[in-house]
C-alpha cells in the first residue's frame, strides 16, 4: 500500500486514467458530497442505504487497488467538517464511527460474531462472545467533558476529529447533568462510585416523537399566526440536530430533547479506565452518575443471541417513543475490544446492523428536476401522499437520469417508495404487475433530464464518468447561491466572520445580494434595517468584510467552490502557477502538469473559466478591493523550507494555527499533524500536548514561534 514516504503515489492520478479509476474517482467525490449534505448541513441528500452502498463499492474497489488508496478517500476519514458558525473543538479522543451492516437479515449478526471469533482464533469448541446490544439511535452524536465533575464543555462529532462547541445549548437539556452524582457506595462492587477527574460522556441527543409533535403543533399554530420565519419540522432527527445548532440558547431551551449516553473519550488519569472491566459496567456506572441510559440495551451471548435481538426490537420498533434505524453490538470485555482495536476509521469490535427499509405504493405526479447546492441536477417524483416510516412522504428522489431510465420511472405510473434509513425517501420501482398497468405504463413519455438549467438556463453537461448533469451557472446560478456564498465565507476560505446560515438567507430571499461580489457592496444601512440585526452587528460585518479583502490566493482559489479543487489542490494550483491569470488562462494540458491535478479535476477547472459569467464574478470581486500576494509559480524546490516538514502543537502567541499552517506551505514545507523520525521540526506554543512528549523522546528540534518566523524570512 502507498505510504506518506511516496507522495506521488498518494496524491496523482495514473497518466492513462482508466474507466475503473474514473469511477473511483467518482465515487469518491459523491461520498464527501453526500457525507457534507448528512453531518453538516443536516440536509442528506441520498438515503443512508445508498450511501452504504457507495461506501461499500468505493472499499471493494479500494481493495482491489491499494495504491490508488489516498489520504482524503472517504475510508480514511470519518465524515464530514463542522459548521464555521460554533468554534471549532478538537476531540482528545477522536469520535470514531462504526461499521454499518446493510445485510438486514439474521446473516448480518452471523457474518459479525464470525468475524469477532475469526480475529479473535476462537475455535467452534470454545465458549460464545459476550457482547452488549444496544440501539442505534437517529440523533446527533455529543461528546460531554466533565472536569472535577462539572460539565466544561459539549461538542458534537464534526468530522470525528474536530466538533463544533455547543455547550450553551447543551446545558438546556434537562437530562444532562450539569454536576455528576456521587451515588453511595454498594455491595456491587463493579459498580464505580467515583468518577475520575477528567471524564468525556458519549452519547446521542434526540427528540422524543410525543415531543416533536407537540413541537411541530406549535409551530403550526405560530405560522397561522402570521410569525415570520417559523417552519414545521420534517422529522425528530433535523428538529434535535437543529435545536443542538441554535447560535441563541434560550431557543434551544425551547426545544424538547433528550439524551441517552453511550460510551466514554478521554478519561483521565488514565488507569481511571481500568475501573471497568466490561462495557456494560462502563453503562451502569454512567447511569450511577446521572446519565440516562436505555432501558432496553442487553448483554447476550454468540450468535443466535444477537438474532434474537435484532429480531424483537424489528418487533418492537414502532412501540419505542424515539426513532432508530437499527441496533448496535459490542464486544463486552474492554480487554477484548483493546484487543480487536482498529481498522482503518472503524474498531473491530463493534458494528451497526441496520433493520429493513420501509416501503410503500403510491402514484407519480409529476417528474422535476432540483437543482442542488453544488449544480447537481437532480429528478425528484411528486408523489400522492402516502405515509412512510413514520412521516408523510410527498417527494422521492429518482438520483439521476441513468437512475430514472433504469427504473423507468414514468408520470402517472404506481410505485414502491422507500423511506430507506429514516431520512430521504426513494423510488424503488415500478408496479406494473396487471396487464393495464403495463399497457398504461408503455404509452406515457420516458424521462429525460434537461440540457439547461431549470433556475438560471445555465448548459447543464454531464462529465465523463459521471451520473449526474450539472449545472454549470456556477456563482451566477440563484439555486447555487447561498451555498456559493457560505462556503466562500467559510473559514478555510476567504474568511468572513459572523456572516452565517442565516443571515446569508436574509440577504438572498430579500435579494440585497444575489452574486458573490454583492457582499462587498453591503452598506451598515443594509445590514442595519433586517430584521433582528443590531447596529453594532451590522457593523461587525461590514468590518469582517473589509478585513477579509485581503486574503491568499489559495484561499480565494478554494472559496470560489470550483468543483473537485479542496484546499489541497488549491495550494498546489497557487504554487505552481503563482498568478490567478495564469491559473484562469491554463489548457487541460497545462493543468495536467500540476501535483494533485488529474483529468477530470483539469477538466472541471477549464470548464468553470470558460464560463464567461464565472470570470466576470472574479473580476467584480477583484474591483471590489479583495487582494493577495502573487509570484511567478517558483517551484517548492526553490523555497526556503522545501524539504522540511513541520508538526504544529499548543497555542502560538500570534499565529493562529491556520496561518502557520498557510505560511509554512507557502515557504515550501510540508505540516504534518503526527511527530515521527521523519518530522524535521515540532512548532511548540503553550499548552502544548503528546506531539511536543513525542519529538522530545525522538530527538526532533523544537522551535517556538519566533524561530519559525526566523526561518520563515
Amino acid at each position: 500500500m502507498a505510504t506518506p514516504d511516496h507522495p506521488r503515489d498518494l496524491f496523482s492520478a495514473p497518466d492513462e486514467a482508466t474507466p475503473e479509476r474514473k469511477h473511483l474517482d467518482a465515487l469518491r467525490a459523491e461520498l464527501h458530497r453526500h457525507a457534507h449534505s448528512y453531518y453538516v448541513l443536516d440536509a442528506p441528500t441520498v438515503p443512508d442505504a445508498e450511501y452504504d452502498r457507495l461506501f461499500q463499492e468505493l472499499q471493494a474497489l479500494e481493495a482491489l487497488h491499494p495504491d490508488w488508496v489516498t489520504p482524503d478517500s472517504p475510508t480514511q476519514r470519518v465524515g464530514g467538517k463542522p459548521l464555521d458558525a460554533f468554534a471549532s473543538v478538537r476531540h482528545a479522543v477522536p469520535m470514531l464511527s462504526i461499521r454499518t451492516e446493510t445485510d438486514t437479515e439474521s446473516s448480518g449478526a452471523l457474518a459479525f460474531d464470525t468475524r469477532i471469533r475469526k480475529e479473535l482464533e476462537l475455535t467452534e469448541a470454545e465458549a460464545a462472545v459476550e457482547y452488549v446490544a444496544e440501539l442505534k439511535f437517529d440523533g446527533l452524536a455529543i461528546n460531554l467533558r466533565y472536569e472535577g465533575g462539572v460539565l466544561v464543555q459539549a461538542a458534537t462529532r464534526g468530522d470525528g476529529e474536530n466538533g463544533e462547541d455547543v455547550t450553551q445549548n447543551i446545558r438546556t437539556v434537562g437530562q444532562i447533568p450539569l454536576r455528576l452524582q456521587l451515588p453511595k457506595r454498594t455491595a456491587a462492587a463493579h459498580i464505580t462510585v467515583e468518577f475520575p477527574q477528567v471524564l468525556e460522556v458519549r452519547g446521542e441527543v434526540y427528540m422524543r416523537r410525543d415531543d416533536f409533535e407537540a413541537l411541530n403543533e406549535r409551530q403550526r399554530a405560530r405560522i397561522a399566526q402570521g410569525e415570520k420565519g417559523e417552519k414545521t419540522f420534517v422529522n425528530p432527527r433535523n428538529a434535535a440536530a437543529g435545536a443542538v445548532r441554535q447560535l441563541d440558547p434560550s431557543i434551544a431551551a425551547q426545544r424538547p430533547l433528550s439524551f441517552f449516553a453511550y460510551g466514554v473519550g478521554e478519561v483521565a488519569p488514565k488507569n481511571a479506565g481500568s475501573l471497568f472491566a466490561t462495557h456494560m459496567e462502563l453503562l451502569q456506572t454512567l447511569k450511577s452518575w446521572g446519565f440516562p441510559v436505555a432501558d432496553e440495551i442487553r448483554v447476550v451471548r454468540g450468535a443466535d443471541a444477537l438474532v434474537a435481538f435484532h429480531q424483537h426490537i424489528a418487533q418492537t420498533r414502532d412501540q419505542l417513543p424515539y426513532d432508530i434505524d437499527g441496533v448496535v453490538y459490542k464486544v463486552n470485555s474492554l480487554a477484548l475490544q483493546q484487543r480487536l482495536g482498529f481498522v482503518s476509521r472503524e474498531p473491530r469490535w463493534a458494528v451497526a446492523h441496520k433493520f429493513p427499509a420501509q416501503e410503500q405504493m403510491t402514484t407519480v405526479l409529476a417528474i422535476d428536476v432540483q437543482v442542488g447546492r453544488t449544480g447537481k441536477l437532480t429528478p425528484v417524483a411528486k408523489l400522492s401522499p402516502v405515509f412512510v416510516g413514520g412521516v408523510t412522504v410527498t417527494n422521492a428522489t429518482l438520483h439521476n437520469e441513468d437512475e430514472a431510465r433504469r427504473k423507468d420511472v414514468r408520470v402517472g405510473d404506481t410505485v414502491i417508495v422507500r423511506r430507506a434509513g429514516d431520512v430521504i425517501p426513494e423510488v424503488v420501482s415500478v408496479v406494473l404487475d396487471q396487464p393495464e398497468q403495463k399497457s398504461a405504463h408503455e404509452g406515457r413519455a420516458l424521462f429525460t433530464m434537461p440540457r439547461t438549467c431549470p433556475v438560471c438556463g445555465s448548459a447543464a453537461v454531464r462529465e465523463e464518468g459521471e451520473a449526474d448533469y450539472r449545472c454549470t451557472g456556477g456563482l451566477f446560478c440563484n439555486a447555487q447561491c447561498k451555498q456559493a456564498i457560505l462556503h466562500f465565507a467559510q473559514r478555510r476560505a476567504v474568511e468572513i466572520e459572523g456572516l452565517g446560515d442565516k443571515l446569508v438567507e436574509q440577504l438572498v430571499d430579500a435579494n440585497i445580494i444575489r452574486t458573490l461580489p454583492d457582499l462587498y457592496r453591503l452598506g451598515f444601512t443594509a445590514l442595519a434595517s433586517l430584521e433582528r440585526m443590531a447596529d453594532k452587528s451590522a457593523q461587525n460585518i461590514v468590518d469582517a468584510l473589509e478585513k477579509s479583502k485581503h486574503t491568499t490566493l489559495q484561499r480565494f482559489l478554494f472559496g470560489l467552490g470550483i468543483r473537485h479543487v479542496g484546499e489541497s489542490t488549491a495550494k498546489a494550483l497557487a504554487r505552481h502557477f503563482g498568478a490567478l491569470d495564469a491559473i484562469m488562462d491554463a489548457s487541460v494540458e497545462q493543468l495536467l502538469q500540476v501535483n494533485d491535478v488529474g483529468p477530470i479535476v483539469a477538466h472541471s477547472i477549464r470548464t468553470f473559466f470558460e464560463q464567461p459569467h464565472n470570470r466576470e464574478v472574479v473580476e467584480q470581486l477583484r474591483a471590489c478591493g479583495i487582494r493577495w500576494e502573487e509570484g511567478t509559480g517558483d517551484s517548492d524546490a526553490a523555497k526556503p523550507l522545501a524539504g522540511l516538514t513541520f508538526v504544529l502543537t499548543g497555542t502560538l502567541p500570534t499565529l493562529g494555527r491556520d496561518d502557520a499552517k498557510d505560511r509554512i506551505e507557502a515557504a515550501g514545507g510540508k505540516v504534518s499533524g503526527s511527530v515521527s523520525k521523519k518530522t524535521s521540526y515540532v512548532v511548540a506554543g503553550t499548552e502544548a500536548g503528546s506531539k511536543l512528549t513525542r519529538a522530545q523522546e525522538l530527538g526532533v528540534a523544537i522551535l517556538d514561534e519566533a524561530a519559525l518566523l526566523e526561518m520563515l524570512k
